[in-house]
């Protein structure tokens, strides 16, 4: 029973984690009906530039800089591209994403190198532990930060101008420019804020139990678009309960993986995807997708 709180816990930490990435895909493709790609490659960048700036600019500056840099990152693919594309055809736009992120990942693969750049979190690699459950620290405040974030979204999405303007724009596109709604500011500042959440997951990605910044880290935070397709690719609140749902499936095959050998090592890598075909299989949309939505 230890085991099982423990592994349930630290699933929860790792699904608040690919919750915000979720969430980035989650309002990109509400905002401009986009199914963004460069999700991946973006939180590379994120935890690559705190990685290197973490030594000349110190921590806390380092990680402000790597969310200017990731926000930035998202700004001008929107700007440069995905806007000059306005009303492309869904795949085109989805293929687009696949091309920009395979530069941005070719780039950054080269820079890192075979290195693992280490993040010096100042509550570094120690556990913690709750009644007899241990947590590393890092996982630990990652759940509060992420709940704290989701949380403050979802205030704004519901009651901010850019949210009122944001659902407007999802449930109908024409009659939200037609009431004077900017659909381009609208997309512009959706890539920004997923950029900015992408940013914050890899700073608690690269950290314990995770060794640091590698080329491993894009395929981790791949496993967070199936969180996203599983939860409804146009329901924020499904990508917080897809995100919760793959990590703990994820942490649970990690832990159990010496009772499901049958199924094959490294199953725990794959599960991520096995639970959404399954779910999809039933809910072609998502647990909480619209039937209306069109999948890539």
């Amino acid at each position: 029973m230890t085991q099982f709180l423990s592994l349930l816990l630290n699933g929860l930490s790792l699904g608040a984690i690919y919750a915000l990435i979720a969430l980035g895909f989650v309002i990109i493709f509400k905002a401009s009906e986009v199914v963004s790609f460069t999700h991946g490659s973006l939180l590379l960048l994120g935890a690559y530039s705190i990685a290197r700036l973490s030594e000349p600019l110190g921590f806390l500056l380092a990680v402000l800089v790597g969310l200017v840099v990731t926000a930035l990152a998202a700004f001008l693919i929107e700007r440069l591209i995905i806007n000059r594309l306005r009303g492309a055809p869904v795949i085109s736009l989805a293929i687009v994403t696949i091309g920009v992120d395979i530069i941005l990942l070719t780039e950054l693969i080269r820079r890192i190198g075979p290195d693992i750049l280490n993040v010096p979190h100042p509550w570094g690699g120690e556990s913690v532990r709750i009644g007899g459950i241990g947590i590393t620290q890092n996982r630990l405040i990652a759940m509060i930060v992420a709940g704290v974030l989701i949380a403050l979204f979802f205030v704004a999405f519901k009651y901010s101008s850019w949210g009122v303007a944001m659902r407007a724009s999802a449930e109908d596109g024409e009659t939200a420019a037609l009431m004077g709604i900017r659909q381009g500011r609208v997309s512009a500042l959706a890539w920004v804020v997923a950029g900015v959440l992408a940013g914050v997951a890899a700073l608690f990605l690269v950290g314990s139990p995770t060794p640091g910044v590698s080329s491993a880290v894009y395929a981790t935070a791949l496993r967070a678009f199936p969180a996203a397709i599983l939860g409804g690719l146009d329901s924020t609140g499904g990508a917080l309960v897809g995100g919760l749902l793959i990590g703990l499936a994820e942490s649970l095959a990690a832990g159990y993986q010496e009772q499901l050998l049958f199924l094959g090592r490294g199953f725990g890598e794959v599960v991520p995807y096995v639970v959404m075909i399954a779910v999809l299989l039933v809910r072609p949309s998502g647990l909480f997708g619209t039937k209306e939505l069109t999948r890539v």
